[in-house]
């Protein structure tokens, strides 16, 4: 069965997360991906080993399962004018250089377009490509400081920033690059036409604070920090401590409300004109809305200390409102594992004598033609192969080794088929 990007051919430019996460998206829907790495020592993401004897450690590997290692340096003029031969039958070119760099060595946008006119070419950066700000560098907690996320989350104006755990920005950019990416493909399709794509962390990471974002710009609503409390505002949407452990509910709707508050004994709060505002309350749809919050929320506590959270997960949820244990995510995945309460792809990748294993792209495909099962390629693993198919004879190849343009090794993972 065949995937829905089969055909098309990507040369990807970029390290680390963002722009290697949008190229595996590529290559997972069936794309051709040539990763394009220095020759020394690869990208950098290749040296985060803990340890391990490899180039191609769990880190690296997760986001360029499928793609092909072409290791040459760009900064030359050999191996910049090897890129752009290769340009001339992409569809697509993906970098994540601060912006200019790759104008130096002719690898910009005007140059690709020059030698492929309707290529789909996506600049990633920190800050876009136009501004003061432009030339800055940016990692994902130092956008999350700068764009307010850090101050979405904890409790009170006067806690410390809190950043997300992980690198939420770098992620999401990966996403609406490879969202934008495949939108461009399909216009050229229809038109003909290429298109030039500017995708940045803070536009990212405004996205990922979107209901925020445009509640200020169009009403002036000021941020708040929440801590583990819902976006309704309901006082029974939160997060709260019980005997052995924590529960998330979110009990927004009225009716939400009266079968949490069976549930946990305080069915008085229903008609209690001090802990809500009945009239809304009463209304058929709508959010809770508290008269004295603080109060609420003290009766919620106390009845929740005393119960049980795994049993009061199955005792909501039975009851159609949406609740869940705090787990931690070894915790969540083993479950998946060992119970049917989630049924996720499994992807399988042979990586040298491992096998690394993922839970998919984060959905399903009916007729997806399944994974694309070979891991992540060793540096230089597909040099050879990549210049001889763009008409480079032996002896040429040979000459650019020794000169330090480009590597090769053939070395390659064999796919698992279970």
């Amino acid at each position: 069965m065949s995937k829905p990007l089969e055909g098309v051919r990507v040369l990807d430019l970029s390290h680390v997360i963002a722009g290697p996460l949008t190229s595996f998206y590529l290559a997972q829907m069936g794309a051709e991906v040539i990763k394009i790495e220095p020759p020394l020592a690869g990208e950098v993401l290749r040296s985060m080993k803990g340890g391990a004897d490899t180039d191609t450690p769990t880190g690296f590997a997760a986001i360029n399962a499928g793609k092909q290692s072409l290791a040459l340096d760009i900064r030359t003029q050999q191996g910049a004018e090897l890129i752009r031969t290769l340009a001339e039958s992409a569809d697509v070119f993906i970098e994540n250089f601060r912006p200019g760099v790759v104008a130096r060595y002719g690898l910009d946008y005007t140059s690709i377009k020059a030698v492929r006119p309707n290529i789909v070419y996506c600049s990633i950066s920190g800050f876009g490509q136009q501004g003061d700000w432009s030339q800055r560098g940016a990692y994902d907690h130092v956008v999350q400081a700068l764009s307010g996320m850090m101050m979405m989350s904890g409790e009170g104006d006067d806690a410390p920033p809190i950043k997300v755990g992980f690198p939420v920005i770098d992620v999401a950019v990966g996403m609406l690059g490879a969202l934008s990416i495949v939108s461009s493909l399909h216009r050229r399709s229809r038109d003909g036409t290429g298109q030039y794509i500017d995708a940045s962390m803070v536009q990212a990471s405004l996205m990922l604070m979107y209901p925020n974002t445009c509640a200020y710009l169009n009403d002036g609503t000021p941020t708040t920090r929440v801590g583990n409390r819902g976006y309704t505002g309901s006082p029974a949407a939160d997060t709260f401590q019980c005997a052995d452990g924590w529960l998330a509910v979110a009990a927004n709707t009225p009716e939400q409300f009266r079968r949490l508050a069976a549930a946990i004994g305080v069915e008085d709060l229903c008609n209690d004109t001090r802990a809500l505002d009945l009239e809304a309350f009463n209304l058929p749809n709508g959010f809770v809305v508290p008269n004295d919050r603080d109060y609420v929320v003290k009766r919620l506590r106390m009845a929740f200390a005393t119960r049980d959270a795994a049993q009061l997960e199955n005792i909501l949820s039975d009851a159609a409102v949406p609740a869940a244990r705090v787990r931690k995510l070894e915790e969540f995945l083993d479950e998946v594992d060992t119970t049917d309460c989630v049924r996720l792809p499994d992807y399988r990748f042979r990586q040298g004598d491992e096998e690394l294993r993922t839970r998919g792209i984060g959905f399903d495909f009916d007729q997806e033609g399944g994974p694309t099962l070979a891991g992540a390629p060793s540096l230089g693993e597909d040099t050879y192969a990549v210049l001889r198919r763009a008409g480079l004879n032996d002896e040429t190849i040979a000459e650019l080794e020794r000169a330090g343009v480009i590597r090769t090794q053939a070395k390659a993972p064999v796919p698992v088929t279970s």
